[in-house]
């Protein structure tokens, strides 16, 4: 498997995508930090006026966007509460695994390899990593832009983040591999856009959530891979909030499975 894992990080370090993904995450980053400076400080209010962006009264109330909002919370409703960081995530992982099948080098791999939980561990290992790297970076970058902000945000402890940031590895790991298990059952560049979409968005699992609730049915949803990124802790409380670990590796090990199922039970 380590053959394979070097392979891969070969092809991650001169593949476009997975730069081009990390950069719109850090657009994404710039718009929000240059947005809040417009709505909350003296000098964007006075540009937002000037050029029509917002009324008087919307100025006023603007002012309270940011109240008990830390970097950390911040960072969290610009990526992982809105659903963007796991669609952008998610969209490179479909990219990366669908690479092999649409140019027909699964077929050499396989040749090479006939191990094939290898390949689902290779790709799953090297999405993990890419995702802790992505993770990392983009937390920075938002530390960096707070700063050229003037502190827009007061900085959240060192030990809200950390814990903070390793839940969520595992969570959007195990998004990761259900992106993997998908684009190996499909082999379909679409299906996996879709996917990515769809279920990295949000957009089916908050709906099918709130349907569910309006029965209250929907209580277990909250350990879904989506909810548990948008509703889980920010800081360590109790025993309780280590859930999310449970969350991660238990999703992370079923579509690693059944990937590694799917890849054994169809020709190449």
């Amino acid at each position: 498997m380590f053959n394979l894992l070097h392979m891969d990080f070969y092809r991650v370090k001169r593949s476009k995508s997975v730069y081009i993904c990390f950069l719109l995450l850090i657009l994404a980053t710039v718009l929000a930090y240059g947005m809040m400076w417009l709505l909350e400080t003296p000098e964007g209010c006075e540009i937002s006026l000037r050029i029509g962006m917002i009324t008087p009264q919307e100025a006023v109330e603007a002012g309270s966007i940011l109240d008990s909002i830390d970097s950390l919370v911040f960072f969290r409703q610009i990526s992982l509460d809105t659903g963007m960081y796991n669609l952008i995530f998610g969209i490179w992982v479909m990219l990366f695994v669908c690479a092999d099948f649409q140019s027909g080098f699964i077929k050499n791999i396989m040749a090479l390899h006939q191990n094939r939980w290898n390949y689902i561990g290779s790709k799953v290992m090297t999405a993990w990593i890419v995702d802790g790297c992505y993770l990392g970076g983009h937390f920075l970058f938002a530390l960096l832009m707070n700063q050229l902000f003037d502190d827009l945000v007061p900085y959240a402890g060192w030990e809200d983040v950390v814990f903070y940031l390793l839940w969520v590895w595992f969570v959007t790991a195990a998004f990761a591999s259900l992106i993997i298990f998908i684009s190996i059952l499909t082999r379909s560049v679409a299906a996996g856009s879709l996917a990515a979409v769809l279920l990295g968005g949000g957009a089916v699992p908050r709906t099918l959530y709130a349907i569910m609730l309006r029965f209250h049915l929907g209580g277990w949803m909250k350990y879904s891979i989506t909810m548990t990124c948008e509703l889980g802790p920010e800081k360590y409380t109790s025993v309780k909030d280590l859930y999310v670990y449970a969350v991660g590796f238990g999703f992370l090990t079923l579509y690693t499975g059944l990937a590694g199922i799917v890849l054994k039970k169809k020709d190449i």
